[in-house]
């Protein structure tokens, strides 16, 4: 049971660090950017006064959620308003923390917001620490009484929160051992906690010189970068480089790895799921087969990456391909650039199919400045939308730099906040929130519209292939390369459930296996991507995360065309699928919505496409 729900979506992307609508060599202050073009937390609060006035409000609140401790067995009545009343306190909880977020990611050199965010943060153990015997009290129900309960007219808005809740039951241990896993959370937290100092702050990336004589450290900012970069002697410089600490720790980074390896064996051992791919997966109550399914499928139809993989090499004239060449782009000279209010024009008529209400909404979102555009002095980087489910509506962080990927990136985090705007206009507060398995979809969707608009309109071939280039390039990454995490991650817990042992040599083996065969004979598989198992830190901070990237993605294009091409119908159920937050259970909302992911098909029908464009731009190519 979630106690939260606050903050229903957060994607960071990295772009660009200037900003080509103000000239100045250093960036512009926050109070030299017209207010048009920054977001009002006025919306959630008026003043930091008035934030401070609520904050005390809240904090005298939420012990008040204790009163219901030990009443569960007494009544439906006790349950429902336990529920409300928590409820209640997150919906004003979540606002307090948007504005300080939001307050604190556009100046992160103001002290005052990181120390109320701090304040936040502490307040919200609090909260969650009032509210931790709700779910124990639930599940310790006699399945009579539970049914009861579920019955109740009283509760019949917390009809599926009850039924998920419960139905984790048969995983759920007698109290005094949850209690004991609860203490032992810390321990288990280790391997991943000591990953994120080793990879994002202790690697000693070595140096590399530069073609003007002069030396730079690379780091995880300059390798992605790096991958995009014109200049092929410098992209394999900085590959080659980047993977050096990571080969001398190989056998830390394998007992770390192991570790979380071990950790959810033993939790699903006794949990009592059949793997670590069901206990991952049960919570949202998605089959393994729609994992197993995207693996086999993918693996079926690897002759769609490898036919880009050979149309890279030719284009490139390359001898070898090799994995550092596969990011940079095949037509340089194309690049275009937007202005933010071209941007916006665009991606406005790319929305059209979705109908006049969602447009409108997108309209007034521009207008009333729910979306922060601009990099400033102190602001954060990347781009995100943020929401509480409690209104009063969705913000959008943006870093624009006047690029195509700007404008992608737009749409992308318009479709979070829509998905975000609707479901908190048509769901009670405890399902606004929505499952990462759906999570992607509708930016995804968005942006499948955007680039049908721009092939639609394109005046030359030249702009055409760039974008075709632009989605083949998005299958790569999204589709068959978070696939191919998701089947490594399939293939060690397997080789762990057989007893095996997992050296830093086999699994750099193994990687190195998966990379060659989805990128097929044209390409030299380096040594260095072997150890790339290492680096890709969702592997071992998260369980079974990364294969909702390529669901999202298969989903979403789907969807794209089922609007394109049925009209009215599919809208109505794309935007049923939008407003229904976390009503019902994420592969039953995206089958109302006419994508079936317990099925190959939809995966299919997306590489079909993907085959589709890969003709199209060999043929400008040659043309």
């Amino acid at each position: 049971m979630n106690k939260f729900n606050m903050i229903l979506i957060v994607i960071f992307c990295i772009i660009g660090a200037s900003m080509k609508s103000y000239t100045q060599t250093k960036l512009p202050t926050r109070a030299e950017i017209d207010d048009k073009y920054k977001w009002n937390t006025a919306d959630i609060f008026t003043s930091d006064e008035a934030w401070e006035k609520e904050f005390a409000r809240i904090k005298s609140e939420i012990p008040k959620i204790q009163q219901y401790k030990g009443k569960f067995g007494e009544s439906a009545k006790s349950v429902y308003e336990s529920f409300a009343l928590t409820d209640k306190v997150s919906a004003a909880f979540s606002k307090l923390y948007l504005y300080v977020a939001l307050s604190r990611d556009t100046d992160l050199n103001e002290g005052k917001f990181q120390m109320m965010y701090d304040r936040i943060q502490k307040l919200g153990s609090e909260f969650s620490a009032a509210a931790s015997f709700m779910t124990p009290e639930l599940i310790a129900l006699p399945k009579e009484k539970f049914n009861s309960y579920l019955n109740d007219k009283v509760l019949v808005d917390y009809r599926h929160q009850l039924e998920s809740t419960y139905k984790m039951r048969d995983h759920t241990l007698p109290a005094d051992q949850e209690q004991l896993l609860a203490k032992l959370s810390p321990v288990f937290q280790t391997a991943s906690n000591t990953y994120s100092i080793l990879n994002d702050a202790e690697l000693p990336f070595p140096n590399i010189k530069m073609n003007d004589g002069t030396e730079m450290q690379v780091s995880h900012g300059r390798y992605r970068a790096a991958l995009f970069a014109l200049d092929r002697d410098y992209r394999r410089d900085v590959y080659k480089a980047t993977y050096e600490p990571y080969r001398a720790l190989k056998g830390t980074m394998a007992s770390l790895y192991n570790s979380r390896v071990k950790q959810r064996l033993v939790n699903s051992e006794i949990r009592k799921y059949s793997s670590p791919i069901e206990a991952a997966l049960k919570g949202n109550d998605i089959p393994v087969d729609v994992y197993k399914n995207l693996v086999k499928s993918v693996n079926n139809n690897l002759d769609a990456l490898h036919k880009w993989a050979k149309i890279k090499k030719t284009a490139l004239k390359l001898d070898e391909l090799h994995p550092y060449d596969t990011y940079v782009t095949l037509f340089p000279a194309t690049q275009r650039e937007y202005d933010y209010e071209t941007a916006t024009d665009i991606v406005l008529k790319s929305l059209k199919p979705l109908g006049d209400e969602y447009v409108k909404q997108v309209k007034f979102g521009f207008e009333n400045r729910w979306i922060d555009v601009y990099e400033t002095q102190g602001k954060r980087s990347g781009a995100y939308s943020n929401s509480t489910g409690a209104g009063p509506h969705p913000f959008i962080l943006m870093n624009w730099n006047n690029t195509m990927d700007d404008m992608f990136t737009l749409t992308h985090e318009i479709g979070h906040n829509m998905h975000s705007f609707f479901s908190e206009k048509n769901q009670p507060y405890h399902y606004t929130g929505y499952s990462i398995f759906v999570a992607e979809v509708a930016s995804i969707t968005n942006e499948a519209l955007l680039l049908d608009y721009l092939l639609e309109n394109a005046k030359t071939k030249e702009e055409k292939a760039e974008l075709l280039e632009k989605f083949l390039i998005s299958a790569q990454m999204t589709f068959f390369r978070q696939t191919r995490f998701a089947e490594f991650e399939m293939l060690t817990h397997e080789k762990a459930q057989k007893g095996e042992i997992l050296t830093a040599d086999q699994l750099t083996e193994l990687f190195a296996e998966l990379y060659q065969k989805y990128w097929g004979p044209e390409m030299v598989t380096d040594a260095e991507e072997g150890l790339s198992w290492s680096r890709v830190h969702h592997l071992v901070k998260y369980d079974f995360y990364v294969y909702q990237y390529a669901t999202g993605f298969v989903a979403a294009h789907a969807l794209a065309e089922q609007i394109k091409n049925e009209g009215a119908p599919a809208i109505k159920r794309y935007l049923d699928f939008l407003s229904s937050g976390s009503s019902d259970y994420p592969i039953n909302v995206l089958q109302k919505a006419g994508v079936d992911m317990s099925s190959p098909k939809p995966i299919e029908l997306t590489i079909q496409k993907i085959k589709r464009y890969t003709e199209e731009l060999e043929k400008l190519m040659k043309s």
